[in-house]
C-alpha cells in the first residue's frame, strides 16, 4: 500500500516537472532603419505556427511557447547591402524517425499541439522575402495587408493553410510564391490577392484546395502537381481569362463543370479567354494518382 502511494506521489511530482519544463520565448528586431527588404528564413521541425500581419513598425516578432527546454531555438539577424536577413532555426535533435511522422499524420487528432506554438508577426511597413520551412503540424499564414516580394515554403509533413482573409491585394507584384509538401494538405485561399506572378504548388501525397475568389491584377502562371491525392479548383468568375490545362493518367478521375470550353489536348479556356490577355490565369494541373474536381 505505502509502495503505491509513493508510486503516485511520484507520478504527480514528476507530471509538475515536466509542466514546468514548459517555457516561452521572444525574438523581435527593433532596428527601423537601414534596409528595404526583410529577408525571413524560418526554419522549425514541429509545431503549430500562427503567421499574420502585426501592428507596429517592428520587422520581425517571433514568440514561442516550446514544451521542452533542453531543444532551444537559435535566432539572428544582420543588415547587409541594404537587406535585413533574420534566421530561426529550431532543430530537431529527438531524432524523429519517418514511423514516427507517419503516426503525428495519420493518428494526431485537431487538438494536437505539437508540443510547440510558434506566431509570427510581420509589419505592413516592410517588404519581405520569405523561406518557410515546417516539419511537423501545422502552419495558418495570413498574408493581409503585407508586401512580399518572394515566398518559398516547404513541408514534411504539416498541413498548411494559406488566406488573404482582408481580400486586400499585395501591394508590390511577388515574382514567384511555391509551397512544397512532402506528406500532407494545402489549403490556398483568395490566392487572386497574392498579386504573384508565378504560383508554384506541389504535394507528393495529399490534398490541395485552391481558390480563386476575384479577379487578377495581371496575368499570372499557376502550377500544381500532385503525385497522389486531389486537386479541388474554385476557379475566379468566367469575366476573368483563364486556360486550363490537365495532365493526368487512367489513374486520375477529371470533374469539370460544362461552362468550360474544350479546345482540345485536355485544355480548357473562360468565355472571355484571349490568348493575348494582359490579366490572363494561366493554370496547369497535374495529378498522377487521385482526382482532379473543378468548380
Amino acid at each position: 500500500m505505502l509502495r503505491g502511494v509513493c508510486l503516485i506521489i511520484c507520478f504527480v511530482f514528476n507530471s509538475e516537472i515536466a509542466l514546468k519544463a514548459q517555457i516561452d520565448k521572444e525574438f523581435k528586431i527593433e532596428e527601423r532603419k537601414g534596409f528595404n527588404l526583410v529577408h525571413v528564413d524560418f526554419n522549425v521541425y514541429k509545431g503549430i505556427t500562427e503567421l499574420y500581419r502585426e501592428h507596429g513598425d517592428s520587422p520581425l516578432h517571433i514568440t514561442s511557447h516550446l514544451s521542452k527546454v533542453n531543444i532551444l531555438p537559435t535566432f539572428s539577424h544582420n543588415i547587409r547591402n541594404g537587406v535585413l536577413s533574420a534566421n530561426l532555426l529550431h532543430r530537431n535533435v529527438e531524432s524523429e524517425t519517418l514511423g514516427k511522422s507517419l503516426s503525428y499524420k495519420l493518428f494526431s487528432s485537431d487538438s494536437e499541439d505539437y508540443d510547440h506554438k510558434w506566431n509570427i508577426g510581420l509589419s505592413s511597413n516592410h517588404l519581405y522575402d520569405l523561406n518557410l520551412y515546417f516539419g511537423i503540424g501545422k502552419a495558418n499564414l495570413d498574408f493581409s495587408n503585407l508586401p512580399i516580394s518572394n515566398c518559398n515554403i516547404k513541408s514534411a509533413s504539416a498541413d498548411i493553410k494559406l488566406n488573404y482573409t482582408k481580400k486586400a491585394p499585395n501591394s508590390v507584384t511577388m515574382d514567384t510564391l511555391m509551397v512544397s509538401i512532402n506528406m500532407g494538405n494545402l489549403e490556398v485561399s483568395n490566392i487572386n490577392y497574392a498579386n504573384a506572378e508565378n504560383m508554384i504548388f506541389e504535394i507528393n501525397y495529399g490534398t490541395l484546395d485552391l481558390s480563386f475568389s476575384d479577379k487578377l491584377l495581371h496575368d499570372a502562371k499557376v502550377s500544381a502537381v500532385v503525385g497522389a491525392g486531389k486537386v479541388n479548383i474554385t476557379l475566379p468568375d468566367q469575366s476573368q481569362p483563364y486556360k486550363l490545362k490537365i495532365k493526368s493518367t487512367a489513374m486520375c478521375r477529371t470533374y469539370l463543370p460544362k461552362y468550360l470550353k474544350d479546345i482540345g489536348d485536355k485544355t480548357y479556356v473562360s468565355k472571355s479567354y484571349k490568348a493575348d490577355a494582359p490579366d490572363l490565369l494561366d493554370l496547369t494541373i497535374d495529378v498522377s494518382v487521385g482526382s482532379v474536381t473543378v468548380k
